[in-house]
């Protein structure tokens, strides 16, 4: 796990070697181990190559130094990732004829370049993004894993094409061409994160997930080389052995193929199926696996007690820490800086501080995330199958009748208010955006005065998908294509390398993924059960009353925090007279939603974080 850096640039560009050390300084967090740089003329088309790389040794540690070059084959790469299935690859091309002289996935992917040249990204099973100048061709080539796991922001001017896996390494590039972008504003304030490819920064954008990008003869030329299997409806043929164990032994392989390291290594667990199912099967191939847990004062809030529960049970050597709104007004500034976005869900900061803590032991860890992205684990997956039965009652039945009296109901029936509220709205373009808590445009209209279009939903998937697509399917694959690699992931992979240590997401091994989406959708939510086949295969690995506890969430009780301990810090962001953000609303509407919460008629916790955080980047960036 590293961080990588570089351009190809005009030859007259002043940018040179003290230009490249400043990037890599600036995510020198991603790579404390090691620091390297190489530039290259390009001779045919009168421009220059800069490659940098700081380095979190995790494979080989003393050797694979970064940017790995081979002049007489004319490569050099810089690269952040990790490679899984690179011992099986090696074999492969040591078959082929290549020698190799360390135990490295990143020579390995230089090889694999070497024989491959552009196909190479369909035969890599990891995480990855990377950068790999081809001097023979005078080509870059850069390229993105298939979900996004690993970031690479591109700039360019008329001079040339700039990348880093942060975009506080763009930002050390002289006299760049940047500020906020008002189109991202509106995004933000529609989903709660940007879209990719944008970002708040005009200019800067996203590599999208399972992308590769050629630059050459001065032009850079984008292909998506794949795409998440839920765009297409799923085989008519049904499955013939044993699904669930076949389910079971390839989760298990992924997690196996992900423990490779080198370096001391171990798994953040919740408590939760997704967690404990990780490191059940750890426990398989790791006789003391380390595990790590964060939890909050407020109980309700808290699992700490089921995952010391579910440690104890795998004889795992467990560490807790405990979160309290100190420190969350304490970090919150410090992670927008991390991240260079707006810290869209208040989890981030106890995923930072738990990386943080993990670090002091191990440089590597596994997680659940991803399992409810792949297997349906959210309470919309199971209502969205509901919604074209729903919407055949009349509008106003729908609307004067049901809406009306689920939100009369008390909070603690917050699930069935979001779902009646979501499922009232006809169009699943729009409905799909607005199941995390976004505004929907009427809102946005209502709170802020920017008169903007942002990214058309139309735009963002699963509106590519086959329209033959299960309703199961199609917010699936939202989920897997929008969701995941623009916030989530960016979540986990900011938090983590933050604190310099890397994540790893055995859930999301695109094979596993295949298979899952092969099967029928009863496999994945049955009924009004979640993650069905997840759940029948832990009946082999985790206590019954384990499986069987409801779902909590990794929920930070931000809303009596900002009734109470948070009071003053949020309305001194929103509020005040040094308040940057303020005139992107309405005063009267946004005053009126900020008494509401603190008066306690109602909820808009996560506006309030949205607009919070918002302001906190621009007093950061602007």
């Amino acid at each position: 796990m590293c961080g990588i850096a570089g351009w190809i640039a005009e030859a007259q560009s002043p940018l040179r070697e003290g230009t490249l050390a400043s990037m890599l300084q600036a995510i020198a967090h991603r790579g404390p181990d090691d620091q390297g740089m190489c530039s290259f003329r390009c001779a045919g088309a009168g421009h220059r190559v800069f490659l940098g790389h700081r380095r979190l040794a995790i494979i080989d540690p003393e050797g694979a130094r970064q940017p790995m070059c081979d002049p007489a084959a004319g490569l050099a790469l810089t690269f952040n990732g990790e490679i899984y299935n690179f011992r099986e690859l090696r074999d492969e091309l040591c078959r082929l004829g290549y020698r190799f002289t360390r135990d490295s996935d990143t020579e390995v992917l230089l090889r694999a370049y070497q024989h491959w040249e552009g196909e190479v990204v369909h035969h890599l099973r990891g995480m990855f993004a990377f950068a790999i100048w081809d001097a023979r061709n005078e080509r870059l080539f850069l390229a993105r894993d298939r979900f996004g796991e690993k970031p690479l922001f591109i700039y360019e001017d008329r001079n040339g094409l700039y990348f880093a896996s942060e975009i506080k390494a763009l930002l050390r590039i002289p006299d760049i061409r940047t500020g906020v972008s008002p189109e991202a504003v509106w995004d933000y304030l529609a989903y709660r994160y940007v879209p990719g490819p944008k970002t708040l920064f005009r200019g800067i954008r996203k590599l999208m997930p399972g992308t590769s990008a050629v630059w050459e003869r001065g032009r850079l030329k984008e292909s998506r080389y794949w795409t998440a299997p839920d765009c297409r409806p799923c085989s008519s043929e049904r499955p013939r052995n044993d699904v669930v164990m076949d389910f079971l032994s390839r989760l298990d392989e992924a997690v196996k193929l992900e423990m490779v390291s080198d370096v001391p290594f171990g798994a953040f667990l919740s408590g939760g199926l997704d967690s404990s199912t990780i490191v059940a099967l750890m426990s398989r191939h790791n006789s003391m696996v380390k595990t790590f847990s964060v939890g909050f004062g407020e109980s309700p809030y808290s699992e700490l007690s089921y995952a010391a529960e579910v440690a104890r049970h795998f004889g795992a050597a467990h560490h807790e820490l405990v979160v309290t709104h100190h420190d969350i007004i304490e970090q919150l500034p410090k992670l927008v800086a991390f991240r260079d976005a707006p810290v869209s869900e208040p989890s981030d900061i106890p995923i930072y501080m738990l990386a943080r803590e993990a670090a002091r032991s191990v440089k590597m860890v596994l997680t659940g995330e991803g399992s409810d992205e792949i297997l349906g684990g959210y309470p919309k997956h199971i209502f969205e199958r509901f919604a074209p039965g729903y919407q055949l009652l009349p509008g106003i039945v729908r609307h004067r009748l049901v809406a009306p009296l689920t939100q009369a109901l008390p909070y603690g029936f917050r699930r069935a208010k979001t779902a009646v509220t979501n499922l009232n709205i006809e169009d699943w373009r729009e409905r799909y955006v607005r199941w995390f808590g976004a505004l929907s445009r009427r809102e946005r209209d209502t709170l802020s005065v920017l008169r903007l279009n942002g990214t058309p939903v139309s735009n963002i998937p699963p509106f590519d998908a086959d329209p033959r697509n299960s309703t199961l399917r199609r917010i699936l694959y939202f989920d897997q294509t929008s969701w995941l690699p623009d916030n989530l992931l960016e979540r986990g992979d900011r938090m983590t390398m933050a604190a310099s240590i890397e994540a790893r997401v055995p859930f999301l091994d695109h094979e596993l993924a295949a298979f899952v989406s092969s099967l029928p959708d009863n496999f994945r939510v049955r009924g009004l059960r979640s993650k069905w086949i997840l759940r029948e295969a832990g009946k082999q690995l985790i206590p019954t009353h384990i499986l069987k506890r409801p779902k909590v969430g990794f929920r930070v009780p931000v809303n009596q925090w900002f009734r109470g301990e948070m009071r003053d810090f949020l309305i001194d962001h929103l509020q005040s007279a040094t308040s940057l953000t303020r005139a992107y609303y309405d005063p009267h509407v946004l005053d009126r939603a900020l008494a509401d919460h603190l008066n306690g008629r109602q909820n808009h916790e996560k506006l309030l974080w949205t607009l919070l955080n918002l302001e906190i980047w621009h007093r950061q960036y602007a």
